[in-house]
């Protein structure tokens, strides 16, 4: 153990053997309640930490009739409460105690007013964090691991969450798909919404929309055998696993939101895609087509100038940049153009204060943002709840790091969602862009298939 820092409030730390694969721990402390995994499955240079923790002290949820700004300051007090804590001399790791979990798409409309069209039928609360005092951090390129536990950790509970996952031995259960996964529209119904975005484009309203649609398959068993199995298929750098009572998340992402060290912000939008081919010299092709794809380029430039706009709402004048535009990223099943834009927070502002001024991620709705808002809650027939929106944590240091929920599934009792979508512009082609959801999605869906139940009605 390495020792505290007698001046301070610091974390207590303790090095365990280092494993690649997280679940065997996840499934050892998920017994404590509402578990969390930000999974780095991927590795590389934006995914080098995992971060496992379950037995939150509190859970923080959205409550009826309250605003998003609301919300976030009781998420506020709740990290004060707890406190920060400094990092023994020697070492320092992005996360060690605070909020960890979930803010659903529509708690957009807790920020934004938008008119209520679509239809709810999924019961996941729009923001749900639990406070964390202890968490297991892997590093995935020190191939080390270290239990981090907050000083309001008491010694007895300390002991307790180490030997269960030294033991690491819970059995993780089996997982049945009971009927393959359908798309819940029409082809005609997502055609009818097309051409309804590209009406509100040549007159004016938007410039970008981004248009989903929601798939759905039954399901029983463990979720956490599925999301084994999605993890092996399609590793990602934002990957996460959440479990409640009424809800599994398994979420595949492969964007950043936002991140916040040390007051320096960078949010990763990821706009243009390509499906992968199983043939070198063709993929590499498909790569080339889309980083020269002027349409391609000029959607992600849109929404590199909505969020350059989002941060400045929170950052210091002159300080947002844009470092990194139209990057090539390349991911089990599709190639993606990918941007950057950094800032450093403005005095008098916090990483709450940018949630609330960026939330949700422009990539996924559309410019101008609030427009693009209105009319996918007009086209879409059901809200998105978690999809789109992000999953991450909130350190008590004042640190940030949030995925946007694309390739997620949402779990509800026996019912198994997962939605694709594309940004549709003047120049989109609808069955290209439809073609595009499916692409996003198959590999998960296939991946997925093995677990049909023999005998299930498809």
């Amino acid at each position: 153990m390495i020792p505290p820092d007698s001046a301070s409030r610091c974390y207590r730390l303790t090095e365990l053997s280092y494993s690649a694969d997280p679940l065997p721990r996840l499934a050892a402390v998920r017994a404590l309640g509402l578990p969390v995994l930000l999974d780095s499955a991927s590795g590389g240079a934006h995914g080098r930490y995992s971060i496992l923790a379950a037995g939150p002290q509190q859970v923080i949820t959205a409550l009826p009739g309250e605003t998003g700004l609301d919300c976030l300051a009781r998420v506020r007090t709740a990290l004060a409460a707890l406190g920060p804590a400094r990092w023994p001399a020697g070492i320092r790791l992005p996360f060690g105690a605070g909020a960890l979990g979930l803010i659903g798409y529509d708690f957009g409309r807790r920020l934004e007013r938008i008119a209520a069209r679509a239809r709810t039928d999924l019961s996941l609360p729009d923001l749900q964090l639990g406070l964390y005092a202890w968490s297991l951090v892997s590093d995935h390129q020190a191939r080390r691991c270290w239990l981090v536990c907050h000083p309001s950790v008491s010694d007895s509970l300390e002991a307790s969450i180490q030997l269960r996952l030294q033991q690491g031995d819970a059995a993780i259960g089996s997982f049945h798909l009971l009927t393959l996964f359908t798309p819940e529209q029409r082809r005609s119904e997502y055609d009818k919404a097309f051409d309804r975005v590209h009406q509100y484009i040549l007159s004016g309203d938007c410039y970008q929309i981004n248009l989903a649609q929601r798939f759905h398959a039954r399901c029983a068993g463990d979720s956490l055998a599925a999301y084994d199995a999605l993890r092996q298929a399609c590793p990602t750098p934002f990957a996460a696993y959440i479990e409640t009572a009424e809800h599994s998340i398994l979420s595949l992402s492969p964007e950043r939101f936002l991140r916040v060290d040390g007051g320096q912000v960078e949010t990763r939008p990821i706009k243009g895609t390509r499906g992968r081919s199983s043939d070198h010299a063709s993929d590499q092709a498909l790569s080339r087509e889309l980083a020269a794809s002027l349409k391609d380029r000029s959607e992600n430039l849109m929404i590199v100038d909505l969020l350059r706009n989002d941060l400045g709402r929170s950052c210091a004048i002159g300080s947002v940049r844009v470092p990194e535009l139209f990057a090539i990223e390349t991911y089990p099943n599709v190639h993606h153009l990918v941007s950057a834009v950094t800032g450093t927070l403005a005095t008098g502002r916090d990483a709450l204060d940018l949630i609330a001024g960026a939330f949700p991620g422009g990539s996924i709705t559309g410019a101008p943002k609030i427009r693009a808002m209105q009319i996918i809650e007009e086209l879409e027939p059901v809200r998105r709840n978690l999809y789109c929106g992000s999953i991450g944590y909130l350190g008590c240091e004042g640190q940030v790091d949030l995925n946007i929920a694309i390739r997620t599934l949402l779990r509800q009792d026996s019912d198994l969602y997962l939605w694709g979508g594309g940004g549709i512009v003047a120049d989109s082609i609808a069955e290209a862009e439809y073609q595009e959801t499916l692409t996003k999605v198959r590999l998960l869906m296939d991946s997925l298939t093995p677990f049909l139940q023999v005998g299930a009605d498809v």
